[in-house]
């Protein structure tokens, strides 16, 4: 496994080595000792999968309480996926990056607590597996403006287009407004 940086120190790229043959392939997608290595101690505790067709933007979420580290891949189809840092004593508050992750290129991208984290379907459907260093807790939850002109992600959308979002993501709050952490 090969752990790349990205733009935010904490924020890495998880590139698996893959052997194959016309059989098909084999990778490892995690391996505790390295992962704790690469990116700080951290025990996994839940697991989600979610399938969403193209188009669909999902986020950007974010935990108040009970922060979730979240290790994120694709296993059918493509995402933009991004993370922006919400931590005001970082050096890279307010930045953001985003990775191209699919099926096809098998990386994994590991978000740490303290990062709103979200991503837009780029293929005609893609389905999205996660591990969460903390529970769900739906009362904690707090979404950021997919569009906010503060943080200004760049997402890959075709002029014209505008992408599909939750009742909840529709209604998240502008960087000025959004809880940060300290």
């Amino acid at each position: 496994m090969k752990f790349i940086e990205t733009a935010l120190a904490d924020v890495k790229i998880l590139e698996p080595q893959v052997f194959g043959d016309e059989r098909g392939f084999f990778m490892e997608t995690f391996r505790t000792q390295a992962f704790n290595e690469a990116c700080g101690e951290r025990e996994f505790v839940q697991e989600n999968h979610s399938k969403s067709r193209k188009g669909i933007l999902r986020g950007l979420h974010y935990q108040v309480e009970q922060t979730q580290g979240k290790l994120v891949r694709v296993i059918s189809g493509e995402v933009f996926d991004v993370a922006v840092d919400m931590r005001k004593s970082s050096p890279t508050f307010g930045q953001w990056v985003g990775v191209t992750l699919s099926a096809e290129n098998k990386r994994q991208l590991w978000v740490p607590e303290g990062f709103a984290h979200g991503f837009y379907v780029t293929s005609d459907e893609a389905e999205f597996v996660y591990k969460c260093t903390d529970y769900y807790a739906p009362a904690h939850e707090r979404s950021l403006r997919w569009d906010d002109p503060t943080v200004g992600v760049e997402w890959p959308i075709a002029e014209g287009d505008t992408p599909v979002l939750s009742a909840k993501d529709e209604e998240g709050l502008l960087w000025a407004q959004a809880d940060k952490f300290a």
